[in-house]
């Protein structure tokens, strides 16, 4: 019961819409406001950002007690989680019906407020640049690195491998909106880790990342 288009005019009569493009705010809060105005006034809008303020991202609509942050995992045909995000103005309503949603779909759900990187990236994506500042620095090849995290913390891959499938554009991403919305130096992307996304080296989708695919 899957059907594709390029309209969003086809959205006018859903009950839920959850939006996956890239991670830019610009993008996002552009989609969002055109889906206010498309859709029916008591439509959820949700958002699968991964790192970016739904609080933020509410304010391009006129109905941000709908607007929910509603962050599935990768690859979300094999992953279990669903991390559901609460800004300022969502209704509690609106919140257990995506929490509802996610279950009907056999996912668990966490729960988090809007705060940058919610739980996951906040705690994944510091282990990823600190695993690029360790690269940089020169204490261990990549191999090693992961090596490392992967049987000395139990992890099904390592840091610099996740990175690669993440795509190191999102992860820079991502710890861009840590910086600067925590202020923490401690969040500060690895040098090397940007270097890597401004020669075009973005990971597996682009054939080379940390490493070649």
């Amino acid at each position: 019961n899957i059907s594709g288009t390029r309209d969003l005019k086809s959205f006018e009569q859903v009950d839920f819409v959850v939006e996956a493009v890239s991670e830019s705010e610009d993008l996002k809060r552009s989609i969002f406001e055109s889906l206010d105005k498309i859709t029916r006034p008591e439509t959820i809008l949700a958002s699968n950002t991964s790192s970016i303020s739904i609080t933020r991202i509410a304010k391009a609509t006129g109905r941000p007690d709908k607007v929910v942050g509603m962050h599935f995992m990768n690859p979300p045909p094999i992953m279990k989680l669903v991390e559901l995000i609460k800004g300022m103005q969502t209704s509690e309503e609106v919140f257990m019906r995506a929490q509802l949603f996610a279950e009907a779909l056999g996912k668990t759900v966490c729960r988090s407020e809007d705060r940058p990187g919610f739980i996951v990236n906040r705690v994944l994506m510091p282990m990823i640049n600190e695993a690029f500042y360790t690269l940089m620095e020169g204490v261990a090849t990549p191999e090693d690195i992961d090596t490392g995290m992967k049987l000395g913390t139990n992890q099904p891959m390592g840091p610099l491998t996740l990175a690669d499938f993440i795509g190191l554009d999102t992860c820079l991403a991502i710890m861009r909106v840590l910086h600067n919305g925590l202020g923490d130096s401690k969040y500060r992307p690895c040098p090397l880790l940007v270097q890597y996304v401004d020669a075009g080296w973005l990971g597996r989708k682009t054939g080379r990342g940390v490493y070649q695919y």
